[in-house]
């Protein structure tokens, strides 16, 4: 006992004094400090307040002008009777893979192509995949009506050339889906491409010519030693892009509106929580389903934590 008492008293004396020597760092450079501070200030305002106060909403029926109504859970239990937040999901899951696999392949060929030496003028190639990343989103939105009209449409006109019957892209649900996801994969390929460039040019050349020495054939050297080397990237980017596609709000936003288009399936979970919050004023509701989407996302990124983790042993 008394060996225990000691052992603690050193532990909270230890404590005490890391305590004062950060105080005393921050009092010495405290002008450093003060420079950094607007950033912490503004997210203190305008990040982590509205999270910690969605919370508070979340256990309220509030319309944003009268006084918020204290309900406990049962806006939870609404939402998980709640037919349309279901399909949310299930559109942003549908909407989610078809731009996911397809974006994270074309990224990776095209790193890989960027990457090869026989490629020339491969900064001009980086520039021009990475431009969609920053092109504004409503500028995208009008091309993509373009092409993916239902009567003027430049793809139905190729169809009708063909002899081919035109398709309603903006009506039918699963042909919406394909635009929503077309949209996602023409503007983030690229800011992956660049992610997996980075990752290919931090394996040693030496590979790929002990490799063509053993008379390895493009393929099997694409297989055997980019892909196990650049594993950890393309975790990172499958990671990224699962979390950013849960979150998939502008490209249906503003390609068909609040509504989520005909049938609804371009109403992914961001766009339903719009829409309840700011069509609907059921800003309780929607803090609600905010959540939802937090634990969603939560458990997503526990699977890849454990295979990341997985991986690396």
């Amino acid at each position: 006992m008394y060996k225990q008492a000691v052992v603690k008293g050193c532990t909270n004396r230890k404590k005490t004094r890391n305590v004062s020597n950060t105080w005393l760092e921050i009092k010495k450079n405290k002008s450093i400090y003060l420079y950094i501070s607007p950033f912490y200030i503004l997210f203190l305002i305008f990040g982590l307040f509205p999270i910690l106060y969605s919370i508070v909403l979340s256990f309220q029926k509030w319309d944003g002008i009268s006084e918020p109504q204290f309900v406990g859970l049962s806006q939870f239990q609404m939402m998980l009777k709640d037919i349309d937040f279901w399909k949310s999901i299930l559109n942003t899951f549908i909407i989610w893979f078809e731009s996911t696999v397809p974006m994270l392949v074309f990224a990776l060929i095209i790193a890989f192509l960027i990457n090869s030496k026989f490629i020339k003028g491969r900064e001009v190639y980086r520039v021009l995949y990475f431009l969609p990343n920053v092109t504004s989103v409503v500028a995208v939105a009008i091309v993509f009506a373009t092409l993916f009209g239902n009567k003027y449409g430049l793809l139905n006109y190729f169809l009708t050339k063909l002899g081919l019957s035109p398709i309603e892209w903006l009506k039918v649900p699963k042909w919406l889906q394909v635009a929503i996801s077309s949209m996602v994969v023409w503007r983030w390929t690229g800011y992956n491409a660049i992610i997996y460039l980075a990752g290919l040019q931090k394996i040693p050349t030496n590979l790929y010519e002990a490799a063509k020495i053993d008379g390895a054939t493009g393929v099997q050297t694409f297989f055997k030693i980019t892909i196990p080397l650049l594993n950890p990237v393309i975790i990172f980017t499958v990671i990224t892009s699962t979390i950013g596609g849960l979150q998939l709000f502008t490209e249906p936003q503003v390609l068909i509106g609040d509504g989520g288009g005909p049938g609804g399936g371009g109403m992914t979970i961001v766009l339903y929580l719009y829409r309840q919050a700011f069509v609907k004023h059921s800003f309780g509701y929607a803090a609600t389903i905010s959540w939802g989407l937090f634990f969603i996302i939560a458990v997503f990124s526990i699977i890849n934590w454990l295979v990341v983790r997985r991986q690396a042993d």
